[in-house]
């Protein structure tokens, strides 16, 4: 058991009914411990950063799950920060939290996402991690007195994290996965990723080129009037591939259209790569057609030949889709590769009853500050057969000086608010804009709107509630005013004032919903204790809970001590108006979209309460996949 190539229940039947690939015996391809050699396949990226490695090295795994094999991923970032945790979202996007805490990059979102994955922090490899553990050593007397270079010592360093994390478990089989993906990130070429390029090739020397992969992700414009696809861009980046000493196996060449012959047959000369090999990353209509344009062009094959893998012929499902959802499928279709794939790409195209979501933060600027949002939005409208519409409004807009400096961008924001099905304030931290977003609750509690507030939302609609219904019109958190004299958002007792990184209440938590008859209760399908991912500092404060609860609101989820509140709702005829302390979107999956945001699309679409009916009294996200479009 756990060998590659052998089939495993993943919950779900096989897609086809293709025989067991042969248990394998592989000269030469014996790991220490007596199971089979870690297949590494590694993505680099070239010429300008944005290429779209993370969603390529997702899609490959996906292609290679649906051939049979475990995968797991890597993310190698070459900055010398520890993690993401301290870098500001205009900086380098949404920090991505772990079941174990870890703060990442967002493209270990998309793996998780793709591959129904559970990473953990260690598969983050970082730069000032490297250095990190190295100084510690060397601190240490680990080194015995040599002088410690960049060569052996972090190169070896970096070998031996990838070679170590590679073997953990992190699907639901429990089994140590057959192929490890790791992705390096920026471009070949950037000067601090020169360390980590010349780790890789001494890996591939370390385990044989039959146990070692290179893809590389490369530019294909197209230039002027006459529209011809040019290479130059790709030529190069491959050109300063080999000199680090890594020929590309796999050239994926991104492109607005599909690579045309003589294009492929140019760079297959130039860089030495096989026509077949050369993989044509062009435009699509969505993101979850990326898996089926890489099967078509028989990637999986490749690399199952590349690596000696029995498992060519081998078709399982990559995606937990409702067993009833597929058994409708025709029969020929059922056994296609990656039809549970086909079926939701299709499923995106075809939803046309648009749901508007406000998105009301303050990195509106920059939309992958709140990626996993938008995905989480995405897999909800998909389920609930919507097309979703986001309203971006920067929340410094909505505050009543945004209309002395601006008042056609304070009214237009305003507009679009007031436009919306439903509304979402994600996280955030700082002061800047946090007025917006208490007018912005206010706005949704007392019009009816169908709003969602998560981690910092939750804090900002307690404020508005104890400003409105307890009269205390000073009532804020200590994060935004100190001295603030109804403090009912406090510092969290064990969090660090003065050290950033790391020290918030983070990752996975217990959240237990006591009353059967809350509205928490029936959105989490009627389960006592959820656990969802956390990342803040501050919470309410608990002395003023029965003061709030007293004038209507509802603390309806709390941790297992029964003193965090996790989850607050208000009744009195609102449709809904949930509020979440943890993020829930960072668990949404394609097939399974996070319960709090699938239930706000719902809302918004006025189709909430007979989803609940139709699914037996409770949500069951997933469920509306068996309905059709």
């Amino acid at each position: 058991p756990g060998a590659p190539g052998t089939p495993r229940s993943r919950g779900h039947r096989p897609m086809s009914a293709c025989p067991t690939p042969p248990q394998r015996a592989m000269e030469g391809s014996t790991a220490g411990d007596g199971l089979p050699q870690m297949k590494y396949l590694v993505v680099t990226g070239g010429t300008v950063s944005g290429l779209g490695k993370g969603t390529a090295i997702s899609s490959i795994g996906v292609v290679l799950r649906s051939h049979g094999l475990r995968v797991t991923a890597i993310k190698i970032d070459p900055y010398l920060n520890i993690d993401a945790g301290t870098m500001s979202p205009f900086e380098h996007g949404e920090v991505f939290v772990l079941e174990d805490g870890g703060e990442v990059d967002l493209d270990l979102g998309n793996y998780e996402r793709f591959l129904d994955l559970t990473l953990t922090s260690s598969h983050s490899l970082t730069s000032g991690k490297i250095f990190e553990q190295i100084l510690k050593r060397e601190r240490t007397g680990h080194y015995l007195g040599k002088t410690v270079q960049i060569v052996p010592h972090v190169t070896d360093a970096i070998q031996d994290w990838i070679a170590d994390v590679a073997q953990k478990p992190v699907d639901k089989s429990g089994q140590r996965p057959d192929v490890c993906l790791i992705e390096l990130g920026g471009t070949v070429g950037d000067i601090e990723g020169a360390m980590y390029l010349e780790a890789l090739q001494q890996l591939m020397f370390r385990v044989g080129r039959e146990n070692f992969c290179t893809a590389h992700v490369g530019m294909v414009p197209v230039m002027g009037a006459t529209g011809e696809q040019k290479t130059k861009p790709c030529q190069h980046s491959v050109k300063l591939l080999r000199e680090a000493g890594l020929r590309p196996d796999i050239l994926f060449c991104r492109t607005e259209q599909p690579l045309e012959e003589p294009t492929r047959r140019k760079l297959s000369v130039f860089c030495q790569v096989q026509p077949a090999s050369i993989i044509s990353l062009h435009d699509i209509s969505n993101i979850y057609r990326v898996p089926l344009l890489l099967a078509e062009q028989e990637i999986g094959v490749q690399i199952c030949r590349h690596f000696g893998l029995p498992n060519e012929g081998f078709t399982e499902s990559a995606l937990h889709l409702p067993e009833s959802v597929m058994s409708c499928l025709p029969l020929e279709a059922r056994d296609v590769r990656l039809a549970d794939w086909r079926f939701l790409a299709d499923r995106v195209d075809m939803c046309s009853d648009e749901v508007v979501i406000a998105i009301v933060g303050k990195y509106t600027g920059l939309h992958d500050s709140y990626i996993s949002v938008i995905k989480a939005l995405k897999h909800a409208t998909v389920e609930a057969g919507l097309h979703l519409s986001i309203e971006w409004v920067d929340s410094g807009d909505l505050e009543p000086n945004a209309q002395l400096l601006d008042s056609r961008r304070y009214d237009n924001a305003w507009w679009r608010l007031k436009s919306a099905h439903g509304v979402l304030v994600p996280g955030g931290f700082g002061d800047r804009g946090v007025e917006g977003k208490v007018r912005a609750a206010n706005y949704c509690r007392t019009s009816n709107t169908p709003f969602l507030g998560i981690s910092v939302g939750l804090q900002l609609a307690v404020i508005e509630f104890a400003r409105a219904e307890l009269g205390w019109e000073n009532a804020n958190s200590t994060e935004f005013e100190e001295s603030t004299p109804h403090p009912v958002i406090v510092f969290m007792p064990e969090a660090s004032a003065t050290v950033t990184g790391g020290t918030m209440r983070l990752g996975s938590r217990a959240t237990l919903i006591a009353d059967s008859g809350t509205l928490a209760y029936r959105v989490y399908g009627g389960r006592p204790v959820v656990y969802e991912r956390h990342r803040h500092r501050y919470e309410v404060n608990s002395q003023c809970v029965a003061a709030l609860e007293s004038r209507g609101m509802v603390f309806s989820g709390k941790d297992d001590r029964g003193q965090r509140m996790e989850i607050i709702e208000i009744r009195h005829g609102h449709p809904f108006f949930f509020c979440t302390q943890f993020h829930p979107e960072f668990q949404s999956r394609p097939a399974v979209p996070a319960a709090p945001i699938l239930a706000l699309v719902l809302a918004a679409a006025k189709r909430l309460d007979r989803r609940m009916q139709e699914d037996g009294g409770v949500l069951r996200p997933g469920a509306g996949f068996e309905r059709r479009v």
